[in-house]
């Protein structure tokens, strides 16, 4: 990939912002931005249209970046699970 073409998360249109994230670790999530599962675990609440609830509309980006929970944290910009959920998203599947 040539570096016009650099996948970064501020061209991204936040593609793992649809994915379902359980907050397994404490990293500060504030509370009105989680939900529990049936189960009784914690998840990234995720608004009407699918997105996650923290992030901001205008700018495709975290508002909560510093605090994010950690399988936010642990993927990486151009990794290959990147690669797939942007292909996921683009062509629609």
């Amino acid at each position: 990939m040539d570096s016009t073409n650099q996948i970064t998360c501020e061209t991204c249109a936040a593609c793992c912002c649809r994915l379902e994230v359980w907050c397994v670790t404490d990293t500060g999530v504030p509370d009105h931005l989680t939900c529990t599962d049936p189960l009784g675990g914690t998840l990234m609440d995720r608004l009407d249209d699918g997105w996650c609830a923290a992030l901001d509309r205008d700018t495709l980006l975290c508002r909560i970046y510093t605090h994010r929970p950690l399988v936010c944290r642990e993927l990486e910009v151009g990794s290959p699970e990147c690669l797939v959920e942007r292909g996921q998203i683009y062509s629609g599947t």
